[in-house]
């Protein structure tokens, strides 16, 4: 009689032992993986980037995460740079915080940080700030915290901005963009199903080989381009795609050309879309809790494209996508349009192209 507990062993002993097993070819494969995941070396990245990258504190610091990320690690290290970044904290979780609660921290902000003989005050901060705060009303200390903002970002400028380019943080910084600069190739990624068309392609889930990331990937077919004159829209899709920063929006994760199509590698959303959840999804419509949150996020995603000087000109439920959390983003900025300095936009855009693209 068959021992049907030792056969599960045997067929789980088996699937194991034909895991571990690695054929010369995989093996030699996971090598050049682990080598294309590898950084540069100090020297070559500093050789090679350092004079090619402008050096700029909002642009380094503040607009790219890495950047921002191993700025804040640097400052970390400092003591005195330390208390003002954790200063500048402080000012975002009061910026961040609703009812009595922020007006608490806005009073513990102000006794820890401007009273005379305060244990956090800090030595960067301007004196006559400090006695404005203190003598102040109430109502004013909202817009002179701004100013304390302001003060503490000049000063983040200058003497440690300075510091940081001769740490070993921008020696890490600079390894990672020279590692961005890798050509990238199809080559670089497993393809998977179709998740969407259009006029000038498709939109399909890809893998990164190297670390299992999953994105979504819009091909744009260079016949269909070319035929339709759309090359000027793609290339300001991906442009403007390069620009944006934020979490309301998605994302360019890489970019890359083959033969017959270019492709934009971007955030997968895996909620779909905002059409979707209102004709599909339960009773048609959405419940007024969710209109009120989607339109705040789609509201800041605009804020930010019209902080760039950048208009959407798309805005339809469609182009409305939500992630695994149910937050949305903003997507197909293939009709958006940079703004000119002192230029009106007066183009209209066509129904074509928009059925198209």
């Amino acid at each position: 009689m068959c021992d049907m507990g030792g056969l599960d062993n045997l067929i789980a002993n088996t699937a194991y032992l034909q895991a571990r097993k690695t054929s010369e070819g995989d093996l030699k494969e996971m090598q050049k993986r682990r080598k294309s995941l590898s950084l540069p070396s100090k020297d070559t990245s500093r050789n090679e980037i350092k004079d090619s990258i402008p050096l700029d504190y909002q642009s380094i610091c503040v607009d790219q995460p890495i950047g921002r990320k191993l700025f804040r690690d640097y400052l970390a290290s400092v003591p005195e740079y330390q208390e003002a970044q954790t200063f500048r904290d402080e000012i975002t979780d009061w910026e961040l915080e609703e009812d009595s609660a922020k007006d608490q921290l806005l009073q513990n902000m102000i006794s820890k940080r401007f009273k005379d003989g305060a244990e956090g005050k800090l030595p960067f901060m301007s004196e006559d700030l400090c006695k404005k705060v203190q003598q102040a009303q109430a109502s004013e200390h909202p817009s002179l915290i701004q100013l304390a903002k302001e003060e503490v970002n000049n000063y983040l400028k200058e003497a440690p901005f300075q510091d940081y380019q001769n740490s070993v943080f921008y020696d890490r910084f600079l390894q990672w963009k020279a590692f961005e600069r890798q050509p990238i190739t199809h080559k670089y990624f497993y393809e998977f199903r179709v998740l969407g068309k259009g006029g000038f392609g498709e939109v399909c889930a890809i893998q990164v080989k190297n670390t299992g990331q999953m994105y979504a990937c819009k091909k744009l077919d260079k016949k269909r381009l070319k035929k339709k004159n759309g090359e000027k829209m793609a290339l300001l899709e991906k442009e403007i795609l390069e620009k944006v920063h934020s979490p309301f929006i998605v994302s360019l994760a890489y970019a890359y050309e083959t033969k017959s199509h270019l492709c934009l590698v971007m955030t997968i959303m895996n909620g779909g879309d905002l059409k979707f959840h209102i004709y599909n999804i339960g009773e048609k419509g959405l419940e007024m809790k969710r209109v009120i949150f989607y339109s705040a996020q789609i509201c800041c995603g605009l804020l930010h494209l019209h902080s760039l000087q950048i208009i959407y000109r798309d805005m339809k439920p469609e182009n409305v996508l939500l992630d695994d959390n149910g937050n949305c983003r903003l997507s197909d900025l293939g009709l958006a349009v940079k703004v000119k300095e002192g230029k009106a936009i007066t183009n209209r855009v066509s129904s074509t192209l928009l059925k198209d693209y």
